[in-house]
């Protein structure tokens, strides 16, 4: 039996192997790289009903631009202005970034929701460690609640006609 081996020499064979050469060292080899441009800064899409926003973000003292106005003019509920800022808090990153977005389609609310999602993709983007930290609080994930279409016969999507007995 000249061809069979024991299992103990498979085994010392398995350890005097050495690994494969992967060209990057073993500590970084898991480790996503950060997706900057030349100007410093990381770039995603945030969708949210029928609202799509592009973001920007790079180093800065924590300026939001939407659409060429401060974040405070163009979402002036307070309730929008805390959607916005959560990811920046969640990560403790708050004040540490600038945003520049264009946001396109639906209301305020989806617009706000969509700059939020893209906020939270960009930051991974820029620093790919923070990506279980906005990924548990759901930050990444698309909310995909659209309004239902209204359907014939019926007054909206599901009301019915009133009824009448006579």
């Amino acid at each position: 039996m000249s061809g069979t081996h024991s299992l103990a020499d498979l085994k010392d064979l398995m350890a005097t192997a050495a690994p494969a050469p992967t060209g990057v060292p073993p500590s970084e080899e898991g480790r996503p790289e950060p997706k900057r441009d030349a100007f410093g800064r990381s770039y995603a899409t945030g969708r949210r009903k029928n609202a799509i926003a592009r973001v920007w973000i790079k180093p800065g003292k924590g300026e939001i631009n939407v659409n060429g106005k401060k974040a405070a003019q163009y979402f002036a509920r307070p309730v929008l202005r805390m959607l916005i800022t959560q990811p920046f808090l969640v990560a403790d990153r708050y004040n540490q970034f600038d945003v520049f977005c264009t946001v396109v389609g639906g209301g305020l609310s989806g617009q706000a929701g969509a700059v939020r999602h893209g906020i939270s993709r960009a930051l991974t983007n820029y620093e790919p460690d923070l990506r279980g930290i906005l990924k548990v609080a759901g930050f990444l994930t698309r909310d995909s609640r659209v309004v239902e279409r209204k359907k014939y016969g019926r007054a909206k999507a599901r009301r019915s006609f009133q009824f009448s007995k006579r």
